[in-house]
């Protein structure tokens, strides 16, 4: 009998902290956020699942360099990745759909463009870029991947992601901390996500690079104020499918006031790119497919007079800066953020 009930004590006990970080977001929310009274539910899903005692006891051997000898718990209890060749999606429900597209985290990188990349994998699934005429209802249109590599992770809490050596420079010791090893998937993941939050913001772009929840709501109260709506799509339907538009509504058209645009970076734990942009609209588009409807959002910037010229939306649509807007979907886990239309 001692076997099954220190399980049910476990069991008991993994219940009551994910309920605790779950109530701790949503604490942090409403304290901060004055006209939503609930924080989205998968975004509530993200807080950290480590309670006080838990934290404080990882931070700790973080200090003191030995989070290595109990990496395998605290990865566990945490809800992140540590692996070498982490899987590209844990969760993944439709097996029919190929490898999720590499490609997918250079739309967040406004300043440079890979040039290893061919247009041949750019343009594989759907267009990633694409002009708002481009977008009627009734028309058909190919969607490129909208996953989310990694939507399984969860935030470290706040006092734990300030211990993380979050930097290019320091990248040996955070690889070190989460036991991965050179060349792997997730090596190349932490190389590309610390460069997109190192990378110098363009002309009048306010960006951070947010690692909790805390850290998330904080970047959005300082850029917008505390009245603010939050937008996300759906679901994934419509990946790599021709899908038929239905209706295209303009739910922000504030030319002066910008939303924040926050992007989820692969990375061993939640990370959130967030950045504001001048001259943005934002729609909601129903894609039908196959008698299914997603309620995606679509993100439309009209000032791209700053972008790179070799930037892949030019070469896929054959203008050049500050010509044309620019306009892409925004991804599982994403989040546009406004202030209120009230």
């Amino acid at each position: 009998m001692t076997r099954p009930i220190f399980l049910l004590g476990l069991l008991i006990v993994a219940y009551f902290s994910g309920f605790h970080a779950e109530n701790a977001f949503s604490k942090y929310w409403e304290e901060h956020i004055i006209n939503l009274s609930d924080p989205p539910h998968w975004l509530v899903a993200k807080a950290s699942p480590l309670n006080l005692h838990q934290a404080a006891f990882y931070m700790k051997l973080m200090e003191e360099n030995e989070l290595a000898s109990h990496l395998r718990s605290f990865c566990k209890l945490a809800n992140i990745v540590c692996s070498t060749n982490v899987l590209l999606k844990k969760t993944m429900d439709d097996t029919t759909l190929p490898p999720i597209a590499q490609w997918n985290a250079i739309k967040v990188v406004y300043e440079d463009t890979p040039k290893e990349i061919p247009m041949s994998v750019t343009n594989q699934g759907g267009l990633p870029f694409f002009r708002e005429s481009m977008v009627k209802e009734g028309d058909f249109m190919a969607v490129p991947d909208l996953r989310d590599p990694m939507s399984y992770r969860s935030f470290f809490p706040q006092p734990l992601a300030s211990k993380v050596p979050f930097s290019l420079a320091q990248i040996e010791g955070l690889k070190k901390m989460f036991g991965v090893v050179d060349e792997s998937n997730m090596d190349q993941f932490i190389q590309d996500t610390l460069k997109i939050c190192e990378e110098r913001p363009i002309r009048d772009d306010r960006s951070t690079c947010a690692t909790s929840g805390e850290d998330l709501i904080d970047f959005i109260i300082k850029q917008l104020g505390h009245n603010v709506c939050i937008w996300s799509t759906e679901s994934i339907e419509g990946s790599y499918e021709n899908v038929t538009i239905g209706a295209v509504e303009l739910i922000y058209g504030n030319m002066s006031e910008p939303p924040a645009l926050c992007h989820s970076l692969p990375f061993p734990f939640q990370v959130y790119y967030c950045h504001v942009l001048q001259k943005v609209k934002v729609f909601v588009v129903d894609i039908h497919v196959q008698k299914k409807v997603n309620h995606a959002i679509m993100v439309c910037h009209y000032d791209t007079s700053t972008w790179n010229p070799n930037h892949i939306a030019f070469k896929l649509l054959g203008f050049g800066p500050g010509l044309i807007e620019i306009c892409h979907w925004i991804n599982e886990n994403g989040l546009v953020w406004t202030k209120s239309l009230a």
